[in-house]
């Protein structure tokens, strides 16, 4: 099976090779015929970061001032996706002073001379797509003072990956990498002369690629809320690219906008961010509005989960909780064992928070962010909620699937005179020690308060004997268990009246105090963030609550609850802006 598949990937490759080398051959597009307006936004800290000689790729930094970056060795694959999709770009569009524009003129020029003929790893769709795309939005930033030959090689250039992408989308992985490769075809098809054929075919298979990947509830497969924004961010482009050539987007299209809008608001916290949750981040900065407000609907409150996710909101708190069974199958390389995990934002500042996956800081880190400790819910004696299977690759990128997660996960979401209430429960444990986790968050209608209830239980005899030889093969001493809640970097915790409570401080001015019932052991311990743009995981805390299961019913509540609010007049009206070198 393994010789199968990698005798296919051998030849998915060879024949991309073959198109991206017929099509440099091909006669090239030689001017726009019209330019779809800018809408890719990028980073000014991190362009400076570059102009300075600061190159921080997929975890890596090489600090490599005046280096022409194609000629650094690339540390590994996720390295030389992040440089040849060009989202540096972005980046350096948003200094948009002349050293920025002079590096990246000396960058994309010097990918056309040493890749431009279709050479190189860039020649696959989903990358070449996200050229596409960049390059036609950032295209007088670039031809800025540049002669007539070194236009025509952009064009030329241009043209060639049109022609490529035209022969090979097919063989781009469904999901985001496809909508990228189908936007960037569209995107060069509406605007290069002679390359209109290309914009029919990609319409309609950006159609297909809605109904076959966006579901009824406006969710992907993944349910990983980041990607989600991305796939939403290229539809919005390609449909408004094809308003403005006076063309109009196709029902399915449309309707998957229209889907994915309303998702997208339930999983955005009180601080503008996503919920960061199955290997998701926050967004990349006024990403989320820039998509919403491109989706051109308005807000309508959500019904039920999003995505599988439930949402709390109340004052200036919300609460966001995966209340549904992590994925299974292909679409699960990235997944993670977070059923019921919540992260809680209020105002403008996360509190509690999942600790994010670690995949730009190696397979290690990566393999812990996706562990249920890693999330803000339960564990029970040291294993995840689901498991892993063994290491196997696919696409060409080793992959630990999953293999075990829970299989059911009731939910009930209402609201009361209390303020809004979740009931949710999974059954990870119950085949390997018949014991279900139940878990319920009451948000207060001020949203100055959150009451929580975990629960372990066993349903019925066969669940009871179960548990019952796990207690008799730990010689009676219970099944241990913790429910971590982890902390934003940001917040200053200390254990608080006699070891009873924790005192939380955020820098906006509120304290928020945590309490457990008596009874359960409470302790501060270190934890991580991790988020992309950084070099290394930030040092953060977690709170733990932890005790043993002993009965057929173990049930545990506590409280997070406001103790002092933000003075109005400096309520959070600046975002600290991200040191992506700390």
């Amino acid at each position: 099976m393994m010789e199968d598949w990698s005798w296919s990937l051998a030849v998915t490759r060879w024949r991309n090779r073959l198109a991206a080398r017929a099509a440099a051959r091909a006669r090239p597009a030689t001017a726009f015929r019209s330019q779809p307006e800018p809408r890719a936004t990028g980073s000014a800290a991190r362009g400076r970061q570059l102009c300075a000689g600061n190159l921080l790729f997929a975890g890596h930094l090489v600090e490599a001032p005046g280096a022409m970056i194609w000629d650094l060795p690339a540390p590994d694959w996720a390295w030389q996706a992040q440089i040849h999709d060009f989202g540096w770009l972005d980046d350096l569009a948003a200094v948009g002073d002349a050293p920025a524009r002079a590096l990246a003129q000396e960058w994309l020029w010097g990918w056309i001379a040493r890749y431009g003929r279709g050479q190189g790893p860039g020649w696959v769709p989903d990358l070449a797509g996200q050229r596409l795309i960049r390059w036609t939005h950032h295209a007088l930033f670039l031809l800025r003072g540049r002669d007539a030959a070194a236009a025509t090689g952009f064009f030329r250039a241009l043209g060639s990956q049109t022609l490529f992408l035209g022969r090979r989308w097919q063989v781009a992985p469904p999901g985001l990498p496809r909508f990228a490769a189908l936007t960037g075809l569209i995107y060069a098809g509406l605007s290069l002369e002679g390359m209109e054929a290309q914009v029919d075919p990609a319409c309609r298979a950006l159609e297909a690629e809605c109904e076959a990947r966006v579901d009824a509830q406006g969710g992907i497969p993944s349910r990983n809320p980041e990607e989600l924004l991305e796939v939403l961010s290229l539809l919005t482009w390609a449909a408004a690219a094809l308003r403005e050539a006076d063309r109009s987007p196709g029902p399915a299209h449309l309707a998957a906008i229209s889907r994915i809008a309303p998702t997208l608001r339930a999983l955005r916290h009180a601080d503008g961010g996503l919920a960061r949750f199955q290997g998701g981040g926050r967004g990349a900065e006024g990403r989320l509005e820039q998509a919403l407000v491109g989706a051109g609907l308005r807000w309508r409150p959500p019904e039920g989960l999003a995505m599988g996710y439930a949402r709390l909101s109340a004052g200036r708190t919300s609460v966001i909780v995966d209340a549904a069974p992590p994925v299974l199958g292909r679409a699960s390389g990235d997944a993670h064992a977070s059923t019921l995990a919540f992260e809680l934002t209020t105002g403008r500042r996360p509190l509690i928070v999942s600790c994010g996956t670690g995949e730009m800081f190696g397979e290690d880190w990566r393999r812990a962010g996706r562990a249920t400790p890693s999330h803000s819910t339960l564990a029970l004696a040291g294993r995840s909620s689901a498991r892993l299977a063994e290491r196997r690759r696919l696409a060409g990128v080793e992959v630990e699937l999953l293999a075990e997660a829970p299989k059911r996960v009731p939910v009930e979401l209402r609201a009361t005179a209390e303020g809004p209430r979740l009931e949710a429960g999974h059954d990870g444990w119950r085949a390997s020690h018949g014991l279900t986790h139940a878990r319920v968050l009451q948000l207060s209608p001020d949203g100055r308060e959150l009451s929580g209830e975990d629960m372990l239980l066993t349903l019925d005899e066969a669940d009871r004997r179960q548990f019952s030889r796990k207690l008799d093969a730990g010689r009676l001493a219970g099944l241990p268990w913790e429910i971590r809640f982890h902390l934003h970097p940001e917040v200053e915790a200390e254990i608080d009246l006699g070891g009873a409570a924790v005192s939380l401080g955020l820098r906006s001015g509120e304290i928020w105090v945590f309490r457990p019932e008596p009874g359960v052991d409470l302790t501060l311990e270190p934890s991580v963030y991790l988020e992309k743009g950084r070099l290394r995981p930030r040092a953060a805390k977690q709170v733990v609550l932890s005790g043993r299961a002993m009965e057929y019913a173990t049930r545990i509540r506590w409280s997070l609850a406001k103790a002092q609010d933000t003075a109005l007049a400096v309520r959070d009206l600046v975002r600290d802006e991200l040191d992506m070198m700390l």
